[in-house]
């Protein structure tokens, strides 16, 4: 299980969009002590982490249920010093993090899948039997039975494209990719994230 949100040169699948705006760490969530959904922290932000994170109040009931319209986007940078980064909202970049192999909670315990296909849907997700690195699953409820917000979608790689006709490197086709059905498996994969802007999370109910 990783513990340590995504990292390394290679976090980025797309040059772009990019459009960047800047938050307050504690305005993001699942990480650090503004983690789990059961109180228990996720990896702290830093410098050259790039979680993938929902932004706004953490509340699925009560006089505004923000989640899951919450905006989400992914932290390009951190300002330790003043406690602010920078995260890519822009709908539609492509990027690469951990993505758990959970569909579902049954009476809070995960359910797994064995294949995970493109164009799944992916979901920040809050749930304790996640990685300290990983906001990521295919559950669109948490453990708690609350609404996940929408992420993004499984995606190609850039070198994951048949392009022999082409002359590139690529002979198989790596899709759908094939994982245990019967345990919890947190692998990389790239993800292209969505907004819908004509729905802001401070609009609920």
């Amino acid at each position: 299980m990783p513990a340590s949100f995504k990292s390394g040169p290679d976090w980025e699948c797309s040059s772009g969009p990019i459009v960047t705006r800047d938050y307050a760490s504690t305005d993001l969530w699942p990480i650090g002590t503004n983690g789990a959904r059961d109180g228990s922290a996720k990896d702290a932000l830093e410098e050259g982490l790039h979680p993938v994170v929902a932004i706004g109040p953490n509340i699925a009931n009560g006089t505004k249920s923000y989640r899951p319209r919450n905006l989400t986007g992914v932290v390009i940078s951190y300002n330790e010093d003043a406690d602010i980064a920078q995260v890519n909202v822009a709908d539609k970049v492509c990027v690469k993090n951990y993505v758990a192999n959970v569909t579902s909670y049954s009476g809070g315990d995960p359910v797994f899948t064995t294949t995970m296909n493109i164009g799944a849907p992916v979901y920040i997700d809050d749930s304790p039997d996640l990685g300290l690195g990983v906001t990521l699953s295919l559950s669109p409820l948490n453990d708690n039975n609350s609404p996940n917000p929408l992420a993004g979608y499984l995606f190609y790689c850039q070198d994951e494209y048949v392009n022999t006709g082409v002359g590139g490197p690529n002979i198989d086709a790596v899709w759908p990719k094939t994982v245990s059905g019967v345990a919890l498996v947190e692998s990389e994969y790239c993800i292209l994230l969505v907004n819908d802007y004509g729905e802001f999370y401070g609009q609920g109910a």
